[in-house]
């Protein structure tokens, strides 16, 4: 545990809370001091919901303190299951309420002894585990948990659905892009004649837990959650599932060929018929061809290239003139694993753009992220530290940065224009519109972004010539706070007559300079001595 100002992934209870309240008629109960209960008022500014079931906090106070928490806490947990009647009471602790080391289980056996709602504990380490980790482990245990309880009354529904289907797992509240990306893998599935069996958690119900085991296989979009899950289902029901992130056009492609693979294993050619069936073109019914001995069942390449080829205009985009000219540009990639690793793939592989560092927050996953990333960055950069990428975006000078809200704040200090692709989020990251990242149609939205991240330098340069800026004063920023360098005017002036997509970049080389040969007063002539020395 550690004191910081900013998070790139909240404290563990955040994580469970956001799987709770993602769920139908599940009621999440938070033993917490005032402070730690801002999850209602995050969720309910961020996400545009007419109505979600907020979390309920058991106060921790100094009475609280003197006789301890027992009594509250079953009594919290018995009046929700009279006033809500959820299907499902979940307990969980923050890190501050831990500190006193309450026995919570005992709490929750005798709650539920006294209530008509199944009642857990949230079983997360809250002092070794971050949010996203959290979220994980709290939807792989109410999976478990009711998959237990089903076979125990013999209702688990394990036979396969006639048509193929796939389980959608990890999609839930709070997520960068969630609910857009949930709706473009509903169309891409649906396209390719795979029915949804259930979506968990961001809409689903426990009472539907015991039906998952019908679908084929699992899909599990981003790797922080619904990968513990998956690997349960696999190892429990021997369900296959894929990992693999459809963003990006050859992603997306990899994504469907991965499915067809899934899906033509020799164990489902043995308990179905020796056909295969190409996707439909155009809308048109599938294409069937009957008994063909040993042929695939599944052949989705018509689907990938009509799609790449007419549907999505990314593949068209980066052949165009537009994306040329970004061709070798430097960018800065930092995000959580999922998005920063295929955000990175994007720009190097299909736009050309130098990736000059790839990085996440999520050291949890550094092993699987340096994997993805070999071969399309310069360097790559772990931390949770949002100084050291502050210090590593001054060095390398991007012309563009794509990470979280964090990035955008230190790129408005550079004057680096930013795209945010990543969670932690701002209201801004919940558009009203569609705009998702995954499939084709997240291709477009992802090209868009790319190219409208990028200062176009005659864009900058005409906007300063028709008074489009406020020419008053160097719109040029520094993450150094030192203040030892003094500007003459004529200096001055003579920075302001640069264009302004070169001006920052040049201000920090001549402070640079300056430093270098202990120059504290920075002249015309230091400006072009500084010149001299980068040419």
């Amino acid at each position: 545990m550690k004191l910081a100002y900013w998070m790139y992934a909240g404290p563990a209870h955040i994580g469970t809370l956001r799987v709770a309240s993602s769920l139908k008629n599940v009621h999440a109960i938070m033993h917490a001091p005032l402070g730690d209960d801002y999850f209602n008022v995050m969720r309910s500014m961020l996400e545009r919901e007419r109505d979600f079931t907020p979390v309920t906090t058991s106060i921790v106070d100094r009475h609280v303190l003197a006789r301890g928490s027992q009594e509250k806490v079953v009594e919290n947990i018995t009046r929700k299951d009279k006033e809500e009647k959820p299907d499902l009471i979940v307990l969980t602790p923050t890190c501050t309420s831990s500190i006193l080391q309450e026995d919570l289980q005992n709490f929750v056996y005798r709650a539920a002894m006294e209530s008509n709602s199944d009642v857990i504990l949230a079983d997360v380490n809250h002092y070794r585990i971050n949010e996203l980790q959290a979220a994980d482990r709290t939807l792989e245990q109410i999976i478990h948990y009711y998959l237990e309880k089903a076979k125990k009354q013999n209702t688990l529904e394990t036979t396969k659905t006639e048509k193929p289907s796939a389980n959608i797992l990890g999609i839930f509240t709070l997520g960068f892009h969630n609910q857009h990306d949930c709706r473009e893998l509903k169309r891409l599935l649906n396209d390719l004649q795979i029915q949804i069996n259930e979506i968990l958690p961001e809409g689903g119900s426990v009472t539907s837990i015991k039906k998952l085991p019908k679908a084929w296989f699992n899909i599990v979009p981003y790797r922080e959650v619904g990968l513990m899950a998956a690997k349960y289902f696999e190892k429990e029901f021997n369900m296959p599932y894929t990992t693999t992130t459809p963003m990006g056009i050859v992603d997306t492609a990899s994504f469907i060929r991965e499915i067809a693979e899934i899906l033509n294993k020799p164990e489902k050619e043995q308990s179905k018929a020796k056909e295969t069936f190409i996707t439909p073109i155009h809308g048109n019914p599938p294409l069937l061809k009957s008994q063909l001995t040993g042929s695939k069942i599944f052949d989705f390449e018509s689907y990938i290239d009509e799609q790449t080829r007419f549907i999505s205009q990314a593949a068209w985009f980066s052949r165009s003139i537009d994306c040329q000219n970004l061709t070798g540009k430097k960018a800065v990639v930092f995000g959580d694993a999922t998005h920063a690793a295929s955000i990175t793939k994007i720009l190097a592989r299909e736009m050309g753009i130098r990736v000059s560092c790839a990085g996440t927050y999520c050291k949890h996953d550094a092993d699987w992220f340096r994997e993805q990333v070999q071969g399309f960055c310069d360097e790559v950069l772990i931390t949770d530290n949002h100084t050291k990428v502050s210090d590593m975006i001054a060095r390398v000078e991007p012309s563009a940065i794509f990470g979280t809200q964090m990035e955008r704040h230190i790129g408005k200090r550079l004057d680096i224009p930013c795209g945010v692709i990543s969670a932690p989020v701002h209201i801004q990251n919940f558009p009203l519109g569609y705009r998702p990242f995954l499939g084709y149609e997240g291709t477009n939205q992802i090209a868009d972004l790319v190219y409208n991240s990028f200062t176009l330098g005659m864009e900058d340069h005409l906007l300063e010539i028709f008074g489009g800026h406020d020419n008053k004063e160097v719109i040029t920023r520094s993450l150094s706070t030192d203040t030892e360098l003094n500007w003459s005017k004529e200096a001055i002036n003579e920075l302001s007559s640069i264009p302004g997509f070169v001006r920052g970049k040049v201000k920090r080389n001549v402070e640079k300079f300056a430093r270098q040969n202990n120059i504290t007063d920075i002249s015309i002539e230091t400006m072009y001595a500084a010149k001299e020395a980068v040419t």
